[in-house]
């Protein structure tokens, strides 16, 4: 271990390689670190990748509702489809799964949640194996589109995936009917064509910001709600009206999410804030503006949550660094399972005012 991750209480030491590596399973308590199904995902997508079985108990033993829920299961069934794996526990509020991959194959799937569950943690699932092996893809995800505690289709779409064709990947998304939580009913459409060699990731440097542009989604909702966004960044980021964008949906909805790109030279990062019952237009403005504010006043071309995206895609490209704000512990725990399943080493170095700077090399 290098790194600040030496120094996270709880993350260091509570997985376990049992009987071998790649004969035996890698074990994992799902209740350490972070605690949350992130830690289900990594697993699944990379031991699509690498070969390498896994057995977790515990999983998301510290939540209000423990083990799997729907999307959760979804992710277990489709990394399961594609890469043809043995499972066992693969059922609702199931607390340990057991998985063994087997060869990945392409096609066209659809892989649909059932609920307003994240479509984008389910393709963040399937997305690694299928793009290291080589074929043609098409998945359709079928549930919600923006949901909170979850990246948005904008997120993936425009900050994760161009990262991800810079560094050599051929992948595109399409949003083809919004769907927002709790309604869901939303569609996204993933192609990819697999099996291009990913080239090491530097992003060091941001550069200038160029401009803002700024979204306002509303689905069945008064359009007052997004003038009411829309005017806090106008007042906040001082955003002109061309940057300033409403957008009226006819989804399942009802539904709102205020999205704000932030382009620089050195790339794109999303911001997103859902509306909710309860909360007002400007509550939901001023905590994006927030995010918006400190992501610029860092001064690096990595936002946390885009942190937490890149950590697997550059240790499958062998290498490469990036610089970001202080790391999460969602991200820290994420390093740790990575570092399981992957030859690779990752070392987080402190830089001044507050950056970190999170590099990858092949052990």
């Amino acid at each position: 271990m290098t790194g600040h991750a030496d120094d996270v209480d709880g993350v260091v030491g509570f997985f376990s390689l049992v009987s071998g590596v790649r004969m035996g399973f890698i074990e994992i308590d799902g209740s350490k670190g972070e605690g949350g199904g992130q830690i289900l995902r990594t697993a699944l997508a990379l031991s699509a990748v690498s070969g390498r079985p896994f057995r977790i108990h515990s999983i998301r033993a510290g939540r209000a509702k423990p083990g799997l829920m729907r999307q959760h299961l979804t992710c277990v069934t489709s990394a399961q489809t594609v890469c043809n794996a043995k499972v066992s526990g693969a059922a609702l509020s199931s607390s340990s799964v057991s998985f063994a991959p087997s060869v990945i194959t392409h096609g066209e799937r659809t892989f649909a949640i059932g609920t307003a569950g994240s479509t984008c943690l389910v393709l963040q699932t399937v997305l690694p194996p299928l793009l290291m092996a080589a074929g043609r893809s098409r998945i359709v995800f079928v549930g919600g589109t923006h949901n909170p505690m979850a990246p948005t289709a904008d997120f993936i779409a425009r900050a994760f995936l161009p990262v991800l064709k810079q560094m050599g990947a051929v992948v595109d998304l399409h949003v083809t009917r919004p769907g927002f939580f709790p309604a869901g009913g939303g569609e996204l459409v993933l192609t990819i064509e697999g099996g291009h060699a990913l080239k090491p990731l530097e992003l060091l440097d941001r550069g200038a910001v160029v401009r803002h542009v700024a979204r306002a989604y509303v689905d069945q909702l008064p359009a007052a709600v997004a003038h009411r966004e829309l005017l806090v960044l106008r007042d906040r980021l001082g955003l002109s009206r061309e940057e300033l964008r409403l957008v009226e949906l006819k989804g399942p909805g009802p539904g709102n999410c205020l999205v704000v790109d932030v382009d620089s030279e050195g790339g794109t990062e999303v911001f997103s804030g859902l509306g909710e019952r309860r909360r007002s237009s400007e509550a939901v403005a001023n905590g994006v503006v927030d995010e918006v504010e400190a992501f610029v006043a860092a001064n690096v071309p990595v936002g946390e949550h885009l942190a937490d995206q890149l950590l697997i895609p550059m240790a499958l490209a062998g290498g490469g660094a990036f610089r970001t704000m202080a790391l999460t512990e969602h991200t820290r725990t994420n390093i740790e399972i990575v570092k399981l399943f992957l030859d690779v080493d990752i070392d987080v170095v402190d830089e001044a005012d507050g950056a970190v700077r999170v590099v990858s090399r092949r052990c």
